[in-house]
């Protein structure tokens, strides 16, 4: 199912939600209607009966009879690192609203690497949100972390979320602007 596809569905068990953009935990209940509206990446963002846009962790996603998202396979060898392969990683990251991954929201401010001692790198991203109010700044994040953790050659991961500067639609690449009807 593509992010273009509505489904309804009944929960097969209760399950934790996050809600779209506060951020606040919700309970969803098992036999309680919800909507899909987007599967992309690594979790499911559905409507539910009541109105509210919510968010549900790839580890919960059984209660909606799905099989665990799957992010698209990034292209990873075991051959030297490749900070490419970081930002290919965090193409998996979407925005549970619009459905476009964070890297072409223009979301990432900064990616960089720095080698270790160990022979691992450091990577330190910089990222924001389309709203400074958005309460999903640290699902998100964590959302990166994930992402970036299965790199080959990743020691540690530092993700800041930045609000300087803003962001602005100008910040989108080419495809997410003509994906959102935006030329």
């Amino acid at each position: 199912m593509d992010s273009g596809q509505y489904k309804i569905v009944e929960l097969e068990h209760s399950c934790q939600a996050t809600v779209i953009p506060g951020g606040q935990p919700m309970l969803l209940q098992a036999g309680e209607q919800v909507v899909i509206t987007q599967t992309l990446g690594a979790s499911v963002t559905v409507q539910t009966a009541m109105g509210y846009l919510v968010r549900i962790s790839a580890e919960d996603s059984a209660a909606l009879g799905l099989s665990r998202p799957v992010a698209e396979t990034v292209n990873m060898n075991d051959g030297p690192f490749d900070l490419d392969q970081v930002l290919d990683a965090l193409k998996n990251v979407f925005d549970p609203e619009i459905p476009i991954n964070v890297v072409d929201l223009g979301l990432i401010y900064l990616c960089q690497a720095e080698p270790l001692p160990d022979g691992t790198h450091r990577i330190e991203v910089n990222m924001s949100m389309t709203a400074p109010g958005c309460g999903m700044g640290d699902v998100l994040k964590e959302d990166a972390r994930t992402a970036i953790q299965a790199v080959p050659g990743v020691g540690e991961i530092d993700i800041e979320l930045v609000w300087d500067p803003p962001w602005g639609q100008d910040r989108m690449s080419e495809a997410a602007r003509l994906q959102l009807g935006m030329y």
